[in-house]
């Protein structure tokens, strides 16, 4: 049995979603997406995704050996968690990067992609996602407007 490559998975996913993914990550949801906020999902890993529709972020239960024992009596597997924010919906989009050497030394952080977007009722809401590997183009292939103000690199 051939083994799945990455390449594999992306096209699959592409095929999948009917959409071009313009730029992907890995990171972790902090905040900013109101059902995972109610569940307390929050500092959970998953993939952080730039498609020509929007933004996802993809979150894939994992299930280790101790983790399974624990869930012995409990049936319920582990379930994916994703969410999506339409592309017309979308702000803005920054991601914030500490530059300094002795800002890195003293507080090492991820950087941070805040997405500025609008839900479903109007009311303007702010996710925000820690990346990891890989961040290039991401702020950047989410913002309607290439020129816009909040493209920054901090």
């Amino acid at each position: 049995m051939k083994q799945k490559t990455p390449e594999d998975f992306w096209r699959e996913y592409e095929e999948q979603i009917g959409e071009k993914v313009l730029a992907r990550a890995l990171g972790r949801y902090m905040s900013g997406w109101e059902e995972f906020d109610n569940q307390g999902w929050n500092s959970i890993w998953g993939l952080i995704i730039s498609t020509s529709g929007g933004f996802r972020f993809r979150h894939f239960p994992q299930t280790n050996w101790l983790a399974a024992l624990a869930n012995f009596t409990n049936y319920d597997t582990p379930k994916e968690k994703t969410f999506f924010i339409p592309k017309e919906q979308i702000i803005s989009a920054k991601l914030i990067e500490e530059k300094g050497w002795w800002k890195k030394i003293f507080r090492s952080t991820a950087p941070q992609l805040l997405i500025n977007y609008r839900d479903e009722t109007e009311d303007i809401k702010q996710a925000l996602l820690e990346v990891e590997f890989k961040p290039e183009n991401l702020a950047e292939s989410l913002c309607p407007d290439p020129e816009s103000p909040d493209l920054l690199r901090n």
